[in-house]
């Protein structure tokens, strides 16, 4: 069977970026099981509570629910179980520098197949106060009315 090429997104984690300021983003490998990954490539996901910790200098993705696989038998994983991301030892240090001093936490963003390989996109954040949230929100619905406005002067 031949690899699959591009990017196939199966999840994302719409709350991220309205809880977290995201900084910045890193792509990290996942080590999974053989049901894991057909649960997923069904397109079976949710990373709405999902969070990233380090464990003896690794980083592990937690709270990422992927369903059981429905053919699957005594084989099958467990829906959330701790995960272990793959990254190059100099981002785990970046990164874990970034958590350690200045306070910042990691968010997964996007779960997603490249080139036939899992992958998730995680982000280094900081997490946003109430007010925050609200002037975001106000942001988006004012470029929103603009953007609605625009269209009916073009219409007319």
């Amino acid at each position: 069977m031949p690899k699959e090429s591009g990017r196939k997104v199966v999840a994302t984690n719409r709350k991220a970026r309205h809880d977290y300021h995201v900084l910045d983003t890193y792509e990290a490998g996942i080590a999974l099981m053989g049901t894991e990954v057909k649960s997923l490539r069904e397109g079976h996901a949710s990373m709405v509570d999902g969070f990233c910790t380090f464990y003896n200098d690794e980083l592990w993705m937690e709270g990422i629910h992927i369903p059981e696989y429905n053919q699957g038998s005594w084989t099958n994983h467990s829906a959330r179980r701790r995960r272990k991301l793959l990254l190059h030892r100099e981002e785990l240090t970046k990164i874990s520098h970034k958590v350690r001093e200045s306070g910042f936490t990691i968010v997964p963003l996007q779960l997603y197949f490249l080139d036939g390989k899992a992958k998730v996109e995680i982000g280094v954040a900081r997490g946003k106060k109430e007010y925050d949230k609200r002037q975001t929100l106000r942001e988006q619905q004012d470029k929103r009315e603009a953007l609605r406005i625009m269209r009916e002067k073009n219409r007319s």
